[in-house]
């Protein structure tokens, strides 16, 4: 999860994690929406399928494409902020992070963010990107208008009043029932969060998390396996002041050891794997407690620049520490090596046809690899605990389920196919991943 976007070399596009490879016909970078609708058209006309792509950091294939690959680069900035309803409107391509510092320009904040702000607002809310919550929901579930370009070429405006059938579903659209060319979030005056940063051992962890959780506005954990050690993250509304972490920490934490470290860690245990368990119980007592207070995507986000590939799965919250007691099991029981921290967060039910926590409280759990190290032993493994508490995939991550699969653990899953035949009847969004997931 760095700056650095996905990227095509000799026609080839690659995702950031580089596990993902296609070569498209055609790639257009629309400058306007009626730019934008005309190259849907002319695809159609053309007999080939469309995908829009942000920065790549998906790790499924759900951007690619062998017909016309879509860049919204152009299509970036703020058209309006509305302080009546507070709400900002801003173009699909817009990244992350240049939204939340205008944001914070105009003394305004989303109320809640993922862990990186690298991903265009589009490819970020289309699958369902989220950080942690005890009542605020993933990006997608702070949406109150969205426009897109359909199969068509016509450009649809959907809200809770405008189309609530399209809007319910295409906050997280997968790309599959059109192209997103701009969005509308709620946003509230800017706020300061205190976060308390602290090692606490898993077994108190697990025991306590009803407790953790209830307690804190947002609250996550990073496990480290082959340990008994967790890193614990709380953060809450403060009333200040502001007490940012000072430049020469902030560089030593989250840059030498949060990276650099960890870096030469993933290196070694490539070349040498049966280090990793040593290396694990260095770093899980390398980051030692700390707090600060500062502006919300200050606080929410943080760099990450070394390169990895991950399967995080939803489960519902109450099943979340059976499921981590199940996975540690897992990973002691076996010669797996796992060099990568389990990352633990939790949302509130919303009511996104395909969201991961669509109709129920969930807590999410995410298994990393490095890149170029063989993940897919232990991500098999983990996705069998995780699928036998109905857990649910984030679309945008390693996983092996299909249509007949999310058809039991989404109840309005044929609400969704029923608005994509209407919406795309010839399927000129479909690639092979959308055939997997969605039916054909």
């Amino acid at each position: 999860m760095s700056s650095t976007a996905s990227g095509t070399r000799n026609g080839t596009w690659r995702n950031w994690g580089g596990n993902v490879a296609s070569r498209p016909a055609r790639e257009v970078e629309p400058a306007s929406v009626e730019e934008l609708a005309d190259a849907v058209r002319r695809a159609a006309e053309d007999g080939l399928k469309v995908k829009a792509v942000g920065t790549g950091h998906s790790f499924t294939s759900i951007a690619a494409t062998d017909g016309v690959l879509i860049r919204p680069q152009l299509l970036t900035g703020i058209r309006r902020i509305d302080r009546d309803s507070m709400t900002v409107t801003v173009e699909a391509g817009t990244p992350l992070k240049r939204l939340n510092m205008a944001l914070a320009r105009e003394g305004l904040s989303l109320t809640n963010m993922g862990d990186i702000m690298e991903q265009t607002v589009s490819g970020a809310t289309s699958t369902g990107t989220h950080g942690t919550g005890r009542e605020s929901g993933s990006i997608a579930a702070q949406i109150t208008g969205l426009e897109l370009v359909t199969a068509d070429g016509s450009v649809l405006h959907c809200s809770e009043k405008e189309n609530p059938d399209v809007f319910a579903a295409a906050r997280i659209g997968l790309g599959a029932l059109g192209i997103v060319t701009a969005i509308t979030f709620a946003v509230e005056p800017i706020f300061l969060l205190t976060a308390r940063e602290e090692p606490m051992p898993f077994e108190k962890v697990l025991r306590d998390f009803d407790e953790l959780w209830a307690e804190n506005e947002h609250f996550e954990f990073y496990w480290f396996p082959h340990t008994g050690s967790t890193n614990t993250k709380r953060n809450n509304r403060s009333a200040g002041p502001q007490r940012p972490v000072g430049q020469v920490k902030a560089l030593f934490e989250d840059e030498f050891l949060s990276n650099g470290v960890f870096q030469v860690a993933q290196w070694v245990g490539r070349a040498a794997p049966a280090t990793i368990p040593a290396i694990a119980q260095i770093s899980s007592k390398a980051l030692s407690a700390r707090t600060y207070t500062d502006i919300p995507y200050k606080v929410f986000t943080s760099p990450r620049r070394v390169r990895f590939v991950e399967m995080e799965y939803a489960v519902p919250r109450g099943a979340v520490v059976e499921t981590l007691r199940e996975l540690k099991t897992m990973v002691d029981r076996s010669d797996l090596k796992v060099s990568f921290p389990v990352e633990v967060r939790t949302a509130p039910a919303d009511d996104i046809t395909l969201s991961t926590a669509s109709g129920r409280d969930s807590a999410y759990i995410a298994v990393h690899m490095a890149k170029g190290t063989p993940y897919m032993r232990y991500f098999t493994a983990a996705e069998r605990i995780f699928t036998a508490h109905e857990g649910r995939p984030h679309w945008g991550k390693v996983h092996t389920r299909d249509a007949e699969y999310f058809a039991e653990v989404y109840p309005r899953f044929g609400e969704f196919t029923a608005l994509r035949d209407r919406l795309d009847p010839d399927r000129l969004f479909q690639n092979d991943y959308l055939r997997r997931v969605l039916g054909a």
